[in-house]
């Protein structure tokens, strides 16, 4: 069975991208394709990706009028990704055109989350763009929005995430933000390591300096697979 790992491809540029990837595996990780990647390359990168064995999450987090964002998913869909996302705040009628357009889609459909709130954002940074009430509160109050919508799943950090699992059973829980222990934050606010993450109840993790910023990207990648089995890589085992 493939690992719950995602790979962030968070590169500028396709020949950066496609070199890391390159060093991993497809049959034990997934990766990312964002804003940034996506911008340069465009869908070729997709395919690319496609032709080496990965499965895609198409990272676009499409936030806009029900119509626009339709359109947008039908043609993600069209690309064969396995996964792509919205932001949950562009309300019901946006989430339900997005899930009419992934459902419309011939052969599999991709899975469509939804984006609560983002893992860089905390309860002072929501304060002052108008949300009342704490982070957590928020998340769920977006999860619900997603569930009752029919998506497949939402992100959300880890720490809000054994909370969804007891709340929304039917949901996927995609959490960005991991980070290893002892390791930097970055602009990540809040961040857990995959270990902690997967006993708090997330499906999928989001991975993206600890492995790509690596001297070995495919060590790491082991590293972490070995975090999550409860064992010591080769390399770390004690002599």
């Amino acid at each position: 069975m493939i690992s719950p790992l995602i790979v962030a491809l968070d590169y500028a540029n396709d020949r950066e991208a496609l070199a890391l990837a390159a060093q991993l595996d497809p049959a034990v990780c997934r990766v990312k394709v964002g804003k940034e990647l996506f911008t340069t390359a465009g869908p070729a990168i997709v395919v690319s990706l496609q032709r080496m064995g990965f499965e895609v999450f198409l990272d676009l987090k499409f936030h806009d009028i029900p119509q626009t964002v339709a359109k947008a998913c039908k043609a993600a869909a069209r690309l064969g990704v396995w996964m792509l996302n919205v932001h949950a705040s562009g309300g019901r009628a946006m989430l339900l055109a997005a899930r009419e357009a992934v459902a419309s889609t011939e052969g599999r459909p991709p899975l469509l989350i939804a984006v609560t709130v983002l893992t860089s954002l905390d309860d002072a940074a929501l304060h002052e763009i108008g949300v009342s009430g704490a982070a957590r509160d928020q998340v769920r109050r977006l999860a619900a929005l997603a569930a009752a919508c029919a998506l497949d799943g939402v992100v959300c950090a880890a720490q809000e995430a054994m909370e969804l699992r007891e709340a929304f059973p039917g949901l996927l829980r995609v959490t960005p933000g991991i980070r290893l222990a002892g390791g930097a934050q970055d602009d990540q606010r809040r961040t857990m390591t995959p270990a902690a993450a997967r006993a708090a109840g997330s499906d999928f993790l989001v991975v993206g300096r600890p492995v790509t910023a690596a001297a070995d990207p495919a060590l790491a990648l082991r590293q972490i697979l070995a975090e999550l089995a409860g064992r010591l890589v080769d390399s770390e085992k004690p002599d």
